[in-house]
């Protein structure tokens, strides 16, 4: 399929066929495509947890309010965002990055590119998205004030701007993830409403996680689809100056 037809075929399905599995596998594959999305700084701070076995979708519906495209489902995907692993994922990064540069750069560029790469990896990426209180947010905030005076910078630095950084990734990394199933033949639905305590609760994931949503993976019924698309006029939102 091109990427139109992709995007044409992408609906949210609110009712599954339970007479029609999906391979676990080629899920899991999707989810590995989705891996591939763009990300702020490459940092990474998501996590995909896919759940397959059939003791999940009793707590998972209740915890999605009883939406029949919980109820449904073959499989799930849960997006969380791991802003908690910002220490281990940047150092991880600043490791393949020191390669990368010694692999493929000038040797004239070398030194000064790891340098670069050791200052934003290395302490720029952790002042970021430290958080304490909303105490860093402040400061950064306070600095970029100062900083701006002087030339452009960037601004969205408090803690909740941070925080939606790091969700703005995660969401990328799911759209990548549900038009990857298209591509398979499979459909999805995402779904935001949820309890986001009892979510956590349930995958005993850590206090610093959120959830940025959960996918729903399965083929659809014929009522799954709620009539045709709706989209608003496109001069509504689009402006060429």
């Amino acid at each position: 399929m091109s990427l139109l037809e992709l995007l044409q075929k992408r609906r949210s399905v609110r009712v599954f066929d339970p007479e029609k599995p999906i391979s676990q596998e080629e899920v899991r594959r999707c989810i590995e495509m989705a891996t591939l999305a763009p990300n702020s700084s490459n940092m990474q701070l998501w996590q995909m947890i896919h759940l397959v076995d059939p003791k999940w979708k009793e707590p998972l519906t209740r915890a999605c309010l009883g939406q029949s495209a919980a109820s449904t489902a073959q499989q799930w995907v849960v997006f969380v965002t791991r802003q908690d692993l910002y220490r281990s994922r940047a150092k991880y990064i600043l490791a393949f990055e020191k390669n990368n540069i010694a692999t493929y750069s000038p040797e004239s560029r070398k030194a000064k590119r790891i340098a670069d790469r050791e200052v934003y990896y290395g302490k720029i990426m952790p002042f970021l998205y430290g958080r304490f209180f909303r105490v860093f947010g402040l400061i950064r905030v306070l600095m970029v004030e100062v900083m701006g005076l002087f030339r452009p910078v960037v601004r969205e630095v408090s803690e909740s701007q941070m925080r939606a950084v790091v969700h703005k990734s995660c969401a990328l990394a799911a759209q990548t993830f549900m038009l990857a199933m298209a591509e398979k033949g499979y459909d999805t639905c995402p779904m935001e409403g949820f309890d986001s305590k009892l979510v956590k609760k349930m995958l005993d994931l850590p206090r610093g996680t959120n959830i940025n949503m959960i996918i729903s993976c399965g083929i659809r019924k014929e009522e799954g689809i709620w009539g045709e698309r709706c989209r608003v006029p496109f001069d509504q939102v689009y402006e060429i100056k």
